[in-house]
């Protein structure tokens, strides 16, 4: 017998266990890109055969950089408005609103799948200004129920090669529309990263499927009226990356000269 949560999730839904024990395995690293203790603690707390996530202590940058850099990002947006709402899209497992502990004025919104939000309440502590918001993220009737007025971050970390082109300009547009001003940060993949999904253990392992390419800034401020780009950045220019071991600083140097490789993974922030 266990008292651990049993876990079963396919599809995308199922590459949140991936990110998230990425996170947990780096929380015990010497050096640490994250530090998120809870992850850790939270990990053992799930009856889940973690090897199929494919995930190692040595390949868990390839995730928390990311994340360490949405986190920069937002960080940043909240200070400039300590007054803001965040709808945190296709959260996952991700414990960003306990990480960075926004102040009291914040109205953080966690939006994923309703048995994703199922495996979050029995994990996860309960706060006065945090909601948990069970629908899938293209469902427009979830915004009708967040707060507007206020400026507000639109995070998608993980999130928009899991769309449709459609679904995602249409979520784009919804928020934009509903919410006076705020910022769209979000990372994605180019098209050459959505043909070659073979190669994403991760993916392949979830029988997730990749849709939406995004080869640039242009692709979203034509579709996205009252946009503006405030930065677009490959993971490869990162800092992070010259304090990581010599593969992943290898992968980078090989990458980086060739715009398309460069750009395969990619970083998006625009104001509206």
């Amino acid at each position: 017998m266990t008292d651990k949560l049993k876990v079963d999730l396919h599809g995308a839904p199922q590459t949140m266990l991936a990110t998230f024990y990425a996170k947990a395995l780096d929380a015990h690293l010497p050096t640490p890109i994250l530090g998120d203790q809870l992850a850790a603690d939270i990990a053992e707390r799930i009856d889940y055969d973690w090897a199929r996530t494919s995930i190692t202590a040595a390949r868990s940058p390839a995730v928390t950089t990311r994340a360490a850099h949405f986190d920069r990002w937002t960080r940043q947006f909240l200070a400039a408005h300590p007054d803001a709402v965040v709808l945190h899209l296709g959260c996952g497992l991700d414990g960003r609103y306990f990480r960075l502990e926004p102040g009291p004025r914040v109205e953080w919104y966690d939006i994923d799948y309703p048995e994703v939000a199922r495996i979050r309440e029995q994990l996860y502590p309960s706060r006065e200004h945090y909601h948990l918001v069970a629908a899938s993220v293209t469902d427009p009737a979830w915004l009708d129920d967040v707060q507007a007025g206020r400026p507000t971050l639109m995070l998608g970390e993980g999130l928009t090669m899991y769309l449709t082109e459609t679904e995602g300009v249409a979520l784009l547009r919804r928020v934009v529309d509903r919410f006076a001003t705020g910022e769209l940060q979000f990372d994605a993949f180019n098209t050459l990263g959505i043909r070659t999904q073979w190669s994403n253990t991760v993916v392949r392992r979830s029988g997730a499927t990749l849709r939406w390419g995004i080869n640039g800034p242009d692709d979203i401020l034509s579709q996205v009226p009252g946009t503006r780009l405030l930065a677009w950045t490959s993971p490869f220019d990162d800092p992070v990356f010259r304090e990581l071991s010599w593969y992943f600083r290898l992968i980078a140097t090989i990458m980086r000269p060739v715009p398309k490789l460069r750009y395969m993974a990619q970083y998006h922030r625009y104001a509206f």
